[in-house]
Order: structure tokens, then sequence, then C-alpha cells
């Protein structure tokens, strides 16, 4: 009888194993996906706030004038960040990039003194940006103000293309995984079916037979969420290792959201794919039993 117990009691650990393990690897997707979704919106906002407006000054703009302006627009809410590039560092860096030095043979300085105005993401856009354009280009100050409208428009548009392929994989993998583990969890009660069934011939009542089962789901799901939330830490150490600079687009609010989903979803899922298996076998009655 003892060897009997053992026997029963390895195999009813190896399915928690089993469980855990499933588990893990389904929350380790789940929190790529979470991942990827949050990276996605920062990496979509770095990308916007990195597309220049160029603001170019008029020539008789003093240096002192060219800064009072980037004060006045660094109040205006579109403002993410200003740099002011005077004629002559405009001249050095052309010089730097051709080769040669193009006030040589015109005999003057060509070029002009800019504004390289970064806009917040909100407003990087095309209609944004025709009514800064249009209230820029008033200021006396500026000769006129250039951007790559077609480029904006396809980062956008890329954009929004990766944010709905990222939330279609995000619904149809909480759709698998929950399948995956709600069929592991229904496994582990199946093999339980009649010691639940005798609990019910002495008068146990539900909310007693389910508790056990509850409690094993809830401590899985609260060991793969932390195993899960290891797994992902480890591997966005190693990012970080690679390219210290990604600080900017996975900052620790992408981490902890990560993490709170992973350990919320571990949590919820094994607890009710408890509940309902439990139930199910709670309705049956002895003959329906041996027929499944």
């Amino acid at each position: 009888m003892s060897k009997k117990k053992r026997t029963t009691r390895r195999r009813h650990g190896l399915q928690v194993v089993t469980l855990c393990i499933s588990t893990t690897m389904v929350l380790i997707l789940l929190g790529l996906v979470v991942f990827s979704v949050l990276t996605a919106h920062n990496l979509s906002n770095y990308v916007k706030e990195h597309l220049t407006v160029t603001v170019m000054l008029g020539d008789t703009v003093s240096t002192n004038d060219a800064h009072r302006l980037c004060r006045e627009l660094y109040h205006r809410p579109y403002a993410h960040n200003i740099d002011y590039v005077s004629k002559e560092q405009a001249l050095k860096d052309q010089t730097e990039a051709m080769g040669s030095d193009p006030s040589e043979f015109l005999g003057m300085n060509p070029f002009v003194a800019t504004l390289e105005l970064q806009l917040k993401s909100d407003y990087a856009n095309r209609d944004s940006l025709a009514w800064i354009a249009a209230e820029l280009r008033k200021n006396p100050k500026v000769s006129d103000v250039a951007y790559q409208e077609d480029l904006m428009d396809k980062v956008n548009k890329n954009l929004q293309k990766v944010s709905l392929v990222l939330l279609v994989l995000a619904l149809l993998l909480t759709f698998i995984s929950y399948s995956l583990v709600n069929n592991t969890v229904r496994l582990r009660v199946y093999s339980q079916r009649f010691l639940i069934h005798t609990m019910k011939l002495v008068g146990a009542s539900w909310g007693f037979i389910r508790r056990p089962f509850m409690y094993t789901g809830l401590t899985v799901g609260l060991v793969a969420a932390l195993l899960a939330c290891i797994v992902l830490g480890a591997g966005v150490w190693s990012l970080y290792q690679y390219e210290p600079n990604l600080t900017s687009i996975i900052t620790w609010q992408v981490l902890a959201v990560t993490g709170i989903a992973v350990l919320l979803f571990g949590l919820v899922i094994t607890s009710l794919c408890s509940y309902i298996s439990v139930n199910r076998f709670l309705r049956m009655r002895a003959q329906e039993l041996y027929k499944i």
C-alpha cells in the first residue's frame, strides 16, 4: 500500500512539474509579446522624435536673435529638442562631408543658419506638420521651413502596421496559451476524477474539493511567472550588454509592466483553468467518469 502511495505521489508530483514547465514556457511567450508591444511603442516615439524639421533663418538674423527664437520655440507644445546650427558650423560640416570647401570657389558662404527642430511624437504627423510649418513661416526671422513629409508618412504607416501585427499576435498567443495550459491542468484533474467523486459521496462541499486544486494552480502560476520573469530579465540584460543605448527604448516602466502582466496572467490562467476543470468533473455522475 505504501509503495502504491509513493507511486501515486510521484506521478502527481511529475504532473505538477510538467504543468509548471509548460506554464513557464507559455508565460515566456506572452511576456515576449507584451514586451514587444511596449517596446514598439517606445521605438515609435523615439523614431518620431528624431525626425527633424529644418527651420532656415534669414541672413540678417544674429546669433542672439537665433537663441532668443530657440527659447520661444521651447515654450511651444510641439517642441521636443532644438539645435542651433550657425552658418559657419554648416559650412564646416559640409566641408567635412564633401571633402572640399564650397566657399573657396563660390567666394562666399552659401549656407544659412538653421534651427534643427525635433517634434514630440504626438505632433510628428502630416496634419500637425502643416500647421506647425505655417506658424513658423509667419515669423519674420524665418526664411523657410523644410521637412521630409513622405518619410514621416512612411514611418507612421510602418509603425501602425507593426502595432497591428503585434496586437493580432498577442490575441492569438493568448488563445493558444490558454488552450495549452487548460489541457495540461485538465489532464492533471482527470487523473484524480475518482478521488473527486469519492469526496462528493462523503459529503464534501464543492468549495472544499476545489480548494487544493486552486491552491496548487495558484502556486504553479506564481512559480511559473517568477521563472518566466527570470528568463525574460536575463534576455533583457543580454540586450543591455550588447547595446547599452537601449535604455531609452527599453525603460524600467516597460520591464515593470511586462513583469506584472506575466505574474497576473500566470495566476489568472492557472487558477481559472483549475476552477473550470474541477467543476467539469464535479458535475459528472459516476457512470460518466468511466466514459471519458
